[in-house]
């Protein structure tokens, strides 16, 4: 009788050290190497069971069932933040739950450049990782999306705040612009606002000056000075005669601004148009907002580029032909010996 005890004690010994050990092998040992880094999405509400599932079918776990037992026992199931989890080597499946429980998801950094346009902002996106640039590009087009913001235009371009930026890849397309957005409103404070309507200018209008400021100068010295020229032009309904916003304007321009384009009439082309064109050309920075709410206190209405990336302002057409043909002769020289 004695013997039976020992011998079922026994099994029950080595029982358990298996179970242990199967346990180890389950839950505690690294899988093989991974040949690249895997990811791994932990959508809202997702049950464990679930997450475990796809970190089998991704090789990451050898037993969904093992891993479920586990971390109903522990708690882990109900820790699990959602996210967007990259794995670049081989690590335990409770190591794995646990960064899951961390919350170490993946974030996508994005930067938008001041004078950068939707279009340029919707590429960023998409090579970032996250959806697809028509999809972004549609947003940003749509009066209605724009308006359920609290911009009141027909598209959100200008309104997308220059800045850096960061975000799940689960992250839906409606809220990744919609931050570009509200940090655009956060910036542009109700006394700016008061300011536009004083100046007689509606939010829209101080937004596309500052677009096309933007993209006239990256000089912050010299941005209030650009806002004086074209405030001045507008103030005696003289053209703004701004390349940026006829190039805008060209459906895929190649690069090459011709005399044709300048000649050809659109909404954007403000050698044929007076006044602003209809929109931003672009998504304007702080220090271009600022500069198209105060220009600069200055009689000029010209300026052109010197060859070291400033611009030279005159008053007059005389001053300006003057300017024009110096630096021109200066090109050409520069040409000729180089």
């Amino acid at each position: 009788m004695k013997r039976a005890l020992l011998g079922l004690l026994l099994l029950a010994i080595v029982g358990s050290a298996a179970a242990r050990y199967s346990f180890y092998v389950l839950l505690e040992c690294p899988g093989p190497p991974l040949a690249t880094p895997l990811r791994i999405d932990v959508a809202t509400g997702e049950p464990f069971r679930v997450t475990a599932g796809k970190l089998v079918a991704a090789g990451l776990v050898p037993s969904a069932r093992a891993l479920t037992l586990w971390a109903r026992y522990t708690g882990a199931d109900r820790q699990i933040q959602v996210g967007a989890y990259e794995f670049q080597s081989a690590v335990s499946p409770i190591a794995l739950v646990d960064k899951m429980r961390s919350g170490e998801a993946m974030m996508v950094h994005v930067m938008l450049p001041e004078g950068g346009t939707a279009r340029d902002l919707a590429l960023v996106l998409e090579r970032g990782g996250l959806s697809a640039s028509s999809r972004y590009l549609e947003l940003m087009r749509d009066p209605t999306f724009a308006r359920s913001l609290g911009v009141a235009a027909d598209g959100l371009e200008g309104y997308l705040f220059p800045d850096t930026y960061f975000f799940s890849p689960l992250d839906a397309p409606e809220k990744v612009v919609g931050t570009f957005v509200s940090r655009f409103q956060k910036l542009f404070t109700p006394e700016m606002i008061a300011e536009a309507t004083k100046s007689g200018f509606s939010v829209h209008q101080i937004v596309t000056l500052a677009s096309v400021i933007e993209k006239e100068t990256a000089r912050d010295d010299e941005r209030p000075l650009v806002s004086a020229v074209f405030r001045n032009r507008l103030r005696i309904g003289m053209p703004l005669q701004a390349d940026p916003t006829v190039i805008y304007g060209i459906e895929s321009f190649n690069g090459n601004l011709t005399r044709k384009d300048l000649d050809t009439p659109t909404p954007y082309n403000t050698y044929t148009e007076v006044g602003l064109p209809p929109g931003p050309i672009a998504n304007p920075g702080r220090a271009a907002l600022a500069a198209a709410l105060h220009p600069a206190d200055v009689p000029y209405l010209y300026f052109v580029a010197r060859d070291d990336g400033s611009h030279e302002f005159n008053a007059t057409l005389a001053d300006h032909n003057r300017a024009v043909s110096r630096y021109q002769r200066s090109r050409q020289a520069k040409q000729q010996t180089g």
